[in-house]
């Protein structure tokens, strides 16, 4: 795998306040030359997540909103042979980039994926427990969620057809397409914002996106889903 290889994608709305610490996270990754590029998919046309992003050595563009839209609109503009989807509201800590380099050059990365463990960060005792749940349905299940990215070669991305403009359960939509076969679960943590659990509850949260997913797999559609979601 050449050098410079790693291009990120953020997809953001209305983010200002938590871009920094998303994309401060990123720097280690500049040293040894494994990035190539961050890629910004705005949908809120905020020009301060712009000038936040250009202050990082970050790239922004407008894209269509919806965050499956925004991480095909970004993929299709980046010109990394592989390519790390990351939510704005997600910090990777110190150490990602080794373990994301090692994953890399290993021998059958290019036909396997991989997400990180989520984290949240918030120190109440609830929040081990989704953590706890998160990491096995993704260790067991192969469904990670989206706050927990995914690091994918563009080979292997373009084979599956990249992500689908889905309102709602493009992170798991593409996970499906992977299979569990096919993913790999990273011991760095992506550390998360807590603040949707604090706000929908730490047990109604979790119990209303699992009967989300559960109509999800019964094939309601994601758009009815998304006013469901809210």
């Amino acid at each position: 795998m050449s050098s410079g290889a790693l291009s990120i994608v953020i997809p953001t709305r209305d983010a200002a306040v938590l871009l920094p610490g998303c994309l401060g996270a990123l720097g280690e990754a500049r040293h040894g030359g494994l990035l190539r590029e961050i890629v910004i998919a705005d949908a809120g046309g905020c020009a301060e997540t712009v000038e936040i992003a250009h202050g990082f050595g970050a790239s922004a563009f407008a894209a269509p909103p919806g965050r499956g839209q925004q991480l095909a609109a970004g993929a299709a503009r980046c010109s990394g042979d592989w390519l790390l989807f990351l939510h704005a509201d997600t910090r990777l800590e110190n150490g990602w980039s080794r373990e994301v380099a090692d994953f890399i050059a290993g021998a059958e990365a290019a036909q396997t994926a991989a997400a990180f463990r989520l984290r949240l960060d918030d120190a109440a005792p609830a929040a081990r427990r989704i953590e706890r749940l998160a990491n096995w349905r993704s260790r067991s299940l192969g469904l990670p969620y989206g706050d927990q990215g995914l690091l994918i070669s563009r080979r292997l991305y373009d084979s599956l057809g990249g992500y689908r403009p889905l309102p709602l359960m493009e992170d798991v939509d593409i996970a499906r397409r992977l299979g569990r076969r096919r993913l790999v679960l990273l011991e760095s943590a992506a550390v998360t914002s807590a603040a949707r659990y604090r706000q929908g509850g730490w047990w109604l949260r979790p119990a209303r996106n699992l009967v989300l997913l559960g109509l999800y797999f019964l094939g309601l559609p994601p758009a009815w889903l998304a006013r469901l979601y809210g």
